[in-house]
């Protein structure tokens, strides 16, 4: 049984049907992010620290986002802390938020005025699917899905992604199963470790699709939709139509292009010899469940 609703009002405006984004790393959530936040009445976030927090703490720890109505308290607080439109706001946002909303300046991005509907797409914002329908139970839910290989190829290039696969994220309090790193039993901690580190952006793809998967059965059809990267690419008047139907709202297709959208099939010449073939053997069901690669 869900809770009973619960009103937020954030900078006087009534918090309704709010949209999250969530994907596994390199998927795609920030150029959606970006056509929300241009989108008329949107006011949209991305990696707020008191969000980033949260997000993490219940990624890496689980049980923490099993804690009732506790967790839902803590998540929807970050959120509307997040949320706020006040002068200087922006200068906390990191460097994509700002760039999405075209923020040159201390902010806000947006007046509050103008806005009608909230919205987030932090990273890995997926761990906490669950505690935000709780948290917001009219909330709307867009997840990407990117073939596995490129999100390998381009976890490999990125700093910031890589510093997850140390081998001291998995420490003795770490719980298991653990989807945020893609290890199910505390039995593969070792193996975990001595994995090359291609073979580790392989299993958090697997694990995020997985749990992508799980969410079909949780989340009603009217509150959920999952789009290809592939398609934002190939057809992003098509792709922007489906959102602007889903969330009854105009979204621009002119914010998804432009030079900096990562392209399809980068694995081909990024990923090779065993890289590609750890990456192919950890993610072969996945990949084939989802068409990427033909069934054998």
């Amino acid at each position: 049984m869900r809770p009973p609703p619960h009103i937020l009002v954030v900078n006087g405006i009534k918090v309704r049907r709010p949209v999250f984004v969530l994907a596994a790393p390199h998927s795609g959530a920030d150029l959606l992010a970006r056509a929300l936040k241009r989108s008329p009445g949107f006011h949209v976030t991305m990696g707020r620290a008191a969000v980033a927090h949260v997000v993490y703490a219940f990624a890496r720890r689980p049980s923490i986002a099993g804690r009732g109505m506790g967790a839902t308290r803590v998540l929807r607080d970050a959120m509307a802390e997040s949320w706020q439109i006040v002068p200087g706001a922006c200068e906390e946002c990191p460097a994509p938020c700002r760039e999405a909303g075209g923020v040159t300046g201390a902010g806000p991005c947006v007046a509050s005025g103008s806005v009608a509907r909230f919205g987030d797409a932090s990273p890995d914002l997926l761990y906490s699917a669950s505690v935000l329908l709780q948290a917001f139970p009219d909330a709307r839910f867009v997840q990407l899905i990117r073939d596995g290989r490129d999100v390998a190829a381009d976890m490999l290039a990125d700093p910031a992604a890589l510093t997850w696969f140390k081998p001291a994220m998995l420490s003795d309090e770490t719980e298991f199963p653990n989807p945020f790193l893609g290890v199910s039993s505390g039995e593969h901690r070792e193996r975990w470790k001595a994995m090359p580190t291609a073979g580790k952006c392989a299993l958090r793809w697997r694990s995020a699709v997985r749990l992508a998967a799980s969410l079909h059965q949780e989340l009603p059809r009217a509150q959920l939709l999952t789009l290809r990267y592939e398609d934002l690419v190939a057809s992003p008047a098509k792709a922007t139509g489906e959102l602007s139907d889903f969330l009854e709202t105009r979204v621009p297709k002119i914010a998804l292009l432009g030079g900096n959208m990562p392209r399809v099939g980068v694995w081909h010449t990024r990923l090779r010899g065993q890289d590609a073939e750890l990456v192919a053997k950890v993610a072969r069901e996945e990949l084939t469940r989802l068409g990427y690669v033909p069934s054998p």
